[in-house]
């Protein structure tokens, strides 16, 4: 009956989330596939403009991951006040952070596109394309944080809702302003930014709406007091250096690609939005062991915290499994989708391959750091786990075998990848410990 019980739970959390993920990118992936057909340079200018989301994507999350760790222990021991509180001081650490992104790449445009490549029609798109997509920083945080709220509140399906709307018009805008359709400009690649723009402002105002829905009229306060504010800077700053510093290697790491040649770069983010798809199947596993294992630290649970946290281990694992092989199996369809060469065509379909052996391991990592270890509070773990990874491994190695031995890219990809295993490796020794366990106070 107890197994039941948290299985319940479990979907009621992540089933929502790990759909709004997946519409998310399955949109994603509708707006890459009216990209290419304008060719190999938008794809490739549209991969590297969209590198500032990118980063800033993982660095509110990390802001949005300490909201529900806050969230969850404070529902978890009753304290209504607090968790006020961390919602307000939240909510203004990603506008703040919005701001800074907005700024300046806003300012850079040109010269941080400029970075990845030498070809000039690329650099020309990159840069009109980044100008406009800044615009959806801000409204991207807010529409996040009030997310968060809603989905440690028991209200994970009014995201999904909200998510399904915003991509649905994201999806209609760019029909008109990618191709001129409906009596629509024909904007190009800029026309695709001016879709994500809009549909980001609307989905914006709708959370809010059903935050205000659900909370009503809450305590505007950002006082946490000297000990408060020591406890959240020693949660907030690890996790959030830990996502800017690892999104960060994930461009250069698109700087590598970039320097291999257009295809290259080309093929790999043919690939972006179907791994985020696959992985936002799963992406719900790691928000439910975060509010879930959140909630029983709050109430000094700990040995149930440890039980279901290997649960959900195991559910992670066979649903990673499953999509693996199912994403081998439809790779060759995928990418025909695309108006671009054979050779971009064989390496995003070489590169799915190695995607798909990677993913368990992947899964693994993004539950055990991304929801069971953080939800106590000690951050940093995460933050040494990952920085070694990514830092000490990952991107010596992509360095080395692409632009030294000049390797095949999707032997690049796959090398510099092992970071993940290292990860997992570490992780489970730190899982194992106990030590990440922590109540707030």
């Amino acid at each position: 009956m107890a197994d039941k019980i948290f299985i319940h739970k479990v979907l009621r959390i992540s089933i929502p989330v790990a759909l709004q993920s997946m519409l998310q990118f399955s949109f994603s992936m509708v707006d890459q596939i009216m990209v290419g057909q304008l060719g190999d340079n938008a794809i490739a200018a549209v991969e590297i403009a969209g590198k500032p989301g990118f980063i800033y994507e993982f660095v509110i999350g990390g802001i949005c991951t300490i909201t529900g760790i806050m969230i969850s222990q404070y529902i978890g021991n009753y304290n209504r006040e607090a968790e006020e509180k961390s919602i307000c001081v939240n909510f203004l650490a990603v506008v703040i952070t919005g701001l800074a992104f907005f700024s300046a790449f806003g300012l850079l445009r040109h010269q941080f596109v400029g970075m990845f490549t030498t070809e000039g029609q690329v650099i020309k798109e990159g840069s009109n394309y980044l100008g406009i997509i800044c615009w959806t920083f801000i409204p991207l945080g807010i529409c996040n944080i009030f997310g968060t709220a809603l989905r440690c509140r028991d209200r994970s399906t009014w995201p999904l809702y909200i998510g399904i709307f915003s991509a649905q018009l994201n999806t209609a805008l760019n029909y008109c302003l990618i191709f001129g359709n409906l009596g629509a400009p024909r904007l190009g690649v800029e026309g695709a930014a001016y879709a994500s723009v809009i549909s980001q402002v609307v989905g914006a105002l709708v959370s809010a709406l059903c935050f205000f829905r659900l909370y009503g009229r809450i305590r505007i306060s950002i006082s946490l007091g000297k000990k408060g504010y020591s406890q959240y800077f020693l949660m907030l700053l690890p996790i959030v250096a830990n996502e800017l510093l690892w999104s960060v290697g994930q461009s250069v790491n698109t700087y590598v690609y970039g320097h291999m040649g257009t295809s290259e770069l080309a093929g790999m983010s043919l690939t972006g939005a179907v791994q985020g798809l696959t992985m936002g199947a799963l992406g719900g596993l790691s928000q439910a062991a975060g509010i879930l294992i959140g909630k029983r630290l709050g109430s000094n649970e700990y040995d149930e915290a440890y039980q279901e946290s290997k649960r959900l281990c195991s559910l992670g694992l066979a649903g990673s499994l499953v999509l693996s092989l199912l994403l081998i199996m439809v790779r060759g369809p995928y990418v025909q989708l695309f108006n671009v060469s054979d050779a971009v065509r064989g390496i995003g379909s070489d590169i799915l391959v190695a995607f798909a052996i990677l993913m368990p391991v992947k899964v693994q990592n993004m539950i055990l750091g991304g929801g069971i270890i953080r939800s106590g509070g000690k951050t940093k773990y995460v933050m040494l786990i990952d920085m070694a990874g990514t830092w000490l491994i990952g991107v010596p190695l992509a360095f080395l075998t692409g632009l030294y031995f000049r390797l095949p890219i999707v032997w690049v990809y796959f090398i510099l990848s092992q970071e993940e295993l290292v990860r997992l490796i570490v992780s489970v020794y730190l899982f194992r410990s106990r030590r990440w366990m922590h109540t707030l106070r």
